[in-house]
């Protein structure tokens, strides 16, 4: 695999203003905030929020692309201004552009968690009729589909995870991904004698520790508590019936690396890539930043025990980050050009494949990854299961709930009563 180079993210938030064609100072001003130039070019400002910052060069360069494309096909002089904060501080800044009516042209949401609430609120365009809608595969439609049976996105990043680990590690020690809580304590002994640090702790980032949250409820509520999410929903149920997640969970902080609080995300792909632990609860969407740090690393993905029911250790299928265009946007024509660049049949095959992004289009033609194949074999075995339909907000609150149980400053009810009262508050709200 050829090694990329990155450019590191390191500020809370990016913004990059590529500018294409020279708009004529004497160019008119219309009150949708574009400006009409000399020989009838059009200039127009795209606001675009995306929070991945690690990725930025690809979107920068990918974006250029799209500037050359619309001044090429339609004379438009497109000017985007993209910001791309943290995972961590993206929800709120979002949640505040939209209140104070400043929502971005395009911008980033969770498919599972964002879409429901974001629609229902009406700040999303119904992208049904783009040509886009017909590239989609059928497996990754239903993500982005609303219950009325509109599409409102186009999907970027489509997820088969659980954990990450490192296949030399586990290939020197004659392991194999563990498919039991048992089988993954005797995996953790054998690591131990061998003077290897079991887990990589990561959670200075919220987002983190939160993983565990649609791992452990979706394993159980796949096997044994079925109509879990339904009754929370409701207002019927409670995370106490979650409680075997803190076994793993137990687990996997009594065996991991020290100062978890100070590592984050592009810290920890760094130390797993150079081989600091054997596992990460982590997806691979750090995929570049591990081959960043060693272009040699070979990783696979696995599905995380949660219990000793070998039927409840299953991949996690999702698809996340994927892209939306304001109701509202004063920019709309070219905020539509641009969601449907982003599956354009000449140039989205290599965006997505350097993003190291899974195909999401009938266009994709690129071979996937290694670990992609990994995970595929729990799916092509049945042992996988769709993300939950967990509230965002809920997830945020397990984040820091987390945080604070690893720190030792909130107990097991103490984070199940923050969760309980998160769900039952975005009930209330979202009636």
């Amino acid at each position: 695999m050829k090694k990329k180079l990155w450019k590191s993210a390191l500020s809370a938030a990016l913004i990059t203003t590529l500018l294409a064609g020279c708009g004529s100072n004497s160019g008119t001003a219309t009150n949708n905030g574009t400006e009409t130039g000399e020989g009838g070019a059009k200039t127009v400002k795209l606001k675009m929020f995306i929070a991945q910052p690690r990725l930025k060069e690809s979107y920068d360069k990918y974006i250029a692309q799209f500037v050359a494309k619309e001044k090429a096909e339609k004379n438009i002089d497109v000017q985007v201004q993209l910001e791309m904060p943290t995972a961590d501080t993206a929800p709120q800044i979002l949640k505040t552009r939209l209140a104070s009516n400043d929502a971005p042209d395009v911008f980033a949401v969770h498919a599972i968690n964002e879409i429901p609430s974001f629609y229902k609120a009406g700040y999303l365009e119904d992208l049904s009729g783009q040509p886009f809608v017909d590239k989609l595969l059928d497996s990754v439609k239903p993500s982005v589909t609303t219950t009325d049976g509109k599409i409102v996105a186009v999907p970027m990043e489509t997820l088969s995870w659980g954990y990450v680990y490192n296949k030399k590690i586990f290939k020197d020690l004659g392991l194999t991904p563990p498919t039991t809580l048992t089988e993954m304590k005797a995996v953790i002994a054998k690591l131990k004698e061998n003077k290897i640090t079991p887990f990589l702790l990561s959670y200075k980032e919220s987002w983190i520790p939160q993983l565990f949250l649609p791992l452990a409820v979706g394993a159980i509520s796949n096997t044994t508590d079925k109509d879990f999410v339904e009754r929370m929903n409701k207002d019927e149920g409670s995370f106490n019936e979650m409680k075997a997640m803190f076994e793993v969970i137990d687990l996997v902080n009594q065996n991991g690396t020290d100062k978890a609080m100070e590592v984050g995300g592009d810290d920890g792909s760094a130390a797993f890539a150079t081989g600091k632990a054997a596992m990460w609860i982590q997806g691979p969407w750090f995929a570049e930043s591990i081959l960043k740090a060693n272009a040699d690393m070979d990783f696979g993905v696995a599905p995380l025990p949660i219990n000793d029911d070998p039927n409840a250790t299953m991949i996690n299928l999702s698809t996340s980050t994927s892209l939306v265009v304001s109701k509202n946007s004063a920019n709309k024509e070219v905020a539509l050009d641009f969601v449907n660049y982003v599956l354009d049949d000449k140039d989205s095959n290599a965006f997505y494949e350097e993003l190291k992004f899974n195909p999401v289009a009938q266009n994709h033609s690129f071979t996937t990854y290694p670990w992609v194949e990994d995970a595929m074999t729990y799916v092509k075995e049945g042992k996988s299961y769709l993300d939950p339909s967990i509230p965002q907000a809920v997830k945020d609150e397990s984040g820091k709930a987390l945080q604070s149980y690893y720190a030792g400053q909130l107990s097991q009810d103490g984070v199940i009563a923050a969760l309980d009262k998160a769900w039952k508050s975005f009930n209330k709200v979202n009636k």
